[in-house]
């Protein structure tokens, strides 16, 4: 299961990272990315509405490749896992819920920022790791050092956090980095405007750097 939600998420290259604040929103959400060429979102627990939002595109698009972000509780991931996302994703490394994430054979991706985070998750057996705040931490030069001492462990980096279209590409040179976490494909003002073109147009925008990007 986890091979099969990796190979896809390196598929896309791109995670669209998002918060939404009702479900009368999900619909037209996932239409705008399907049609961006981009069936795939982490649906935040940011809101209320996340696991309500979660289940109804669960049960429409099948096809959506849907995760769940800011996953802190263990209530945050029972909902998840009951709203029928295939990953979780946190900002940060807690070894109880991804104990529980394991023995809910839900792929899980935490957050880590430093060596020693990254040997902790290693070893409670996760392998694909949030660097976050990418931009903060220092970015692409980051990323390629820490990937250096890590490489051999078969570790894949999801950086989040500024990230957008004009360093996207930089970052999945990088042989570690299985996709990115972009909160600018779907914004919280273009939800709430209902712009749904403006996200189908960022969505293209970045399929098209991944494409160009991972053909070098």
């Amino acid at each position: 299961m986890q091979t099969s939600i990796l190979d896809r998420v390196r598929q896309f290259g791109v995670i669209p990272v998002i918060a939404i604040e009702s479900v009368k929103q999900a619909r037209p959400l996932a239409e705008a990315l399907i049609a961006g060429g981009l069936p795939i979102a982490e649906i935040t627990f940011r809101t209320a509405a996340a696991a309500d939002v979660m289940k109804a595109l669960t049960g429409e698009f099948p096809d959506l490749l849907l995760g769940a972000g800011t996953v802190l509780t263990i209530p945050n991931l029972e909902a998840a896992a009951a709203a029928g996302a295939k990953f979780a994703v946190a900002p940060g490394f807690n070894p109880t819920i991804a104990a529980v994430a394991a023995r809910m054979a839900l792929p899980f991706f935490p957050g880590v920022a430093t060596p020693t985070e990254i040997e902790a998750a290693l070893c409670s057996g996760c392998k694909v790791l949030k660097f976050f705040p990418a931009g903060e931490l220092g970015g692409v030069k980051m990323v390629k050092a820490l990937s250096g001492p890590y490489k051999h462990t078969g570790v894949q980096f999801v950086p989040t956090g500024g990230v957008k279209p004009e360093n996207l590409a930089e970052y999945l040179a990088i042989d570690t980095v299985a996709a990115c976490g972009g909160t600018w494909l779907a914004t919280k003002d273009a939800i709430a405007q209902g712009n749904w073109q403006a996200i189908t147009e960022a969505c293209r925008q970045a399929v098209a750097i991944v494409k160009q990007a991972r053909a070098k």
